[in-house]
């Protein structure tokens, strides 16, 4: 039996929380950026492989969602995510016909703080396609929600702050998975990402810069020599080499196997060692992963094979033309509401149509100086500063 000391209903500060379901995420939008933008990207440039998610987890317990647990790739803007999520909405429509069981991503707070850490200063990206600031409250709330299950990347900052010298080594888990899978009686499903280290390869950080960039919105700046590149070509800033990424389904964990306590009969130091134990196990599972599927991060004939295929779509699935194509797809999605359209992105002169209809697109391309209109705009109605109401959990 789970190690569960939770009545079947929320507390109060839960049911106040509940909003946080619907305020922002509008399946139609992730919809039709998928069939507009994402295939095309994970066609070409990212070529994404699910293994062993043939057979979809199921809920353990049906009232209370799967906490989907991956690794996050080390100094890289967080593309694996976006592939991941929009991977697997496809696969849950083709196998199933239903998006109810795809997870929804708890998202580090400082992403959706600045306009700047969305992708392309896409408005409320993260949120819009289904993630929630991953706050204690919010994690809480989210345990209580029917429609989706979670996604989370447990290594939190630390994560996507390791550098290249880390690569493929689980950073400490957060010890709020566990208590919240031991308390609502539900299961963890690891998976592994898996070449997500070679988007920004060779960048490292220290903690010491990492402290100031938080400040401004950033929370790490990966050193490597394509940071000269994001100072002279900003589209550079939101970069990621062509990794194919593989998304590997690992053996799911029952924390109520590992304990015979209740949530309050552990003490902070027992749920350390649980959080470690989990780790470890990761590790191990994430290490094999590695070796089947890792050894070659680019596969460059596949990759150049694939370009050659989709053609008709140049320049679209290389990265320096992303800024253009996010940026009209806002145009038309939320500025205009526009629904069920296509871009047409095969068209002959459509990069230059877009260019002509999003002139701030022009200021990626434009050394130093072009970043001045796209820090106006990434920092305007900024959220910095800004912390959650203090919540404790009872």
């Amino acid at each position: 039996m789970p190690a569960t000391t939770s009545s079947s209903l929320p507390p109060p500060a839960i049911v106040a929380n509940q909003h946080i379901y619907d305020d922002y995420f509008r399946e139609e939008f992730t919809q039709t950026l998928d069939e507009n933008i994402l295939q095309l990207l994970d066609r070409v440039w990212f070529r994404s492989e699910l293994v062993g998610f043939e057979d979809f987890p199921q809920r353990n317990n049906p009232d209370r969602p799967l906490i989907f647990a991956s690794n996050h790739s080390g100094m890289a803007f967080p593309w694996d995510a976006i592939v991941a999520l929009s991977h697997l909405w496809r696969h849950l429509l083709a196998r199933h016909g239903t998006l109810r069981d795809l997870p929804r991503p708890l998202s580090a707070p400082l992403l959706s703080q600045t306009a700047l850490m969305n992708p392309y200063l896409v408005n409320e990206f993260w949120k819009k396609c289904g993630s929630v600031d991953a706050t204690t409250l919010n994690f809480e709330t989210m345990m209580y929600y029917q429609e989706h299950n979670l996604m989370l990347y447990p290594e939190g900052v630390l994560g996507i702050g390791k550098g290249f010298n880390r690569k493929y080594q689980f950073q400490r888990l957060a010890t709020s998975m566990v208590r919240l899978a031991l308390q609502h009686g539900t299961d963890i499903v690891p998976f592994y990402t898996i070449n997500a280290e070679y988007l920004n390869p060779y960048a490292y950080s220290w903690d010491w810069i990492n402290q100031f960039t938080k400040k401004i919105g950033i929370p790490f700046l990966p050193l490597t020599v394509l940071l000269i590149l994001v100072l002279i070509q900003p589209w550079a800033f939101y970069l990621a080499l062509p990794a194919k990424l593989t998304f590997v389904m690992g053996t799911r964990i029952r924390p109520s196997d590992l304990t015979s306590k209740t949530t309050d009969e552990l003490t902070r130091e027992e749920y350390l060692d649980l959080s470690e134990q989990i780790r470890q196990r990761m590790q191990v599972e994430m290490d094999a992963a590695v070796l089947a599927h890792g050894q070659k991060p680019y596969r460059w004939a596949e990759l150049w094979q694939r370009m050659k295929e989709n053609r008709r779509f140049f320049p679209f699935f290389l990265p320096f033309a992303w800024p253009a194509v996010f940026t009209e797809f806002e145009r038309l999605f939320v500025k205009e509401g526009r629904r069920n359209f296509n871009m047409q992105l095969d068209k002959p002169g459509a990069w230059l149509k877009l260019l002509w209809r999003n002139p701030i697109t022009l200021a990626y391309f434009i050394p130093l100086i072009g970043w001045i209109p796209l820090a106006i705009k990434g920092y305007k109605d900024n959220k910095l500063g800004q912390k959650p109401e203090p919540y404790r959990s009872k």
